[in-house]
């Protein structure tokens, strides 16, 4: 099985951290170019089911459980489920001295049919993570001091 934790500290407010990460619209800037369509399919309390499209023009639906009060997501890939078996994440947001520490949390793996392991698997979560998550801060930091 696959497992990666990757986090970085934002230098914002808990509520526009959660917010702004948690707008699926926002995916296609906030993960840098990773996905060109991101579409909420339909929200039902404080789960929300959507539809990424990657920039291959690989297609899949997802669903993702909102804890605000609890500062944590749950989100789990749906269909297509390859080349995972299975895609778990947790997103954790932690108040600290200097803003919010969010973490990534993902836990999967791969499909006997793909074409990598769970080990280079994580190798690549881990680099996308966090340059993703600097992408993130940069955005979230960025629209903070302009919001102040």
């Amino acid at each position: 099985m696959g497992h990666t934790n990757n986090s970085i500290i934002i230098d914002a407010p808990y509520e526009a951290v959660f917010d702004i990460s948690n707008n699926i619209e926002r995916w296609t800037e906030l993960f840098g170019g990773e996905y060109v369509e991101a579409k909420v399919l339909s929200i039902e309390g404080n789960r929300i089911e959507f539809k990424l499209t990657n920039k291959e023009g690989q297609s899949w639906t997802s669903f993702r459980l909102l804890y605000k009060e609890h500062k944590f997501t749950y989100a789990q890939k749906n269909e297509p489920t390859f080349p995972f078996k299975f895609m778990k994440i947790v997103w954790l947001y932690t108040e600290v001295e200097g803003g919010v520490l969010m973490t990534w949390i993902q836990d999967f793996e791969m499909d006997p049919g793909a074409k990598f392991t769970d080990e280079k698997v994580v190798d690549l979560v881990n680099e996308h993570s966090q340059d993703n998550l600097k992408i993130f801060k940069a955005i979230i930091e960025k629209e903070q001091k302009g919001a102040s």
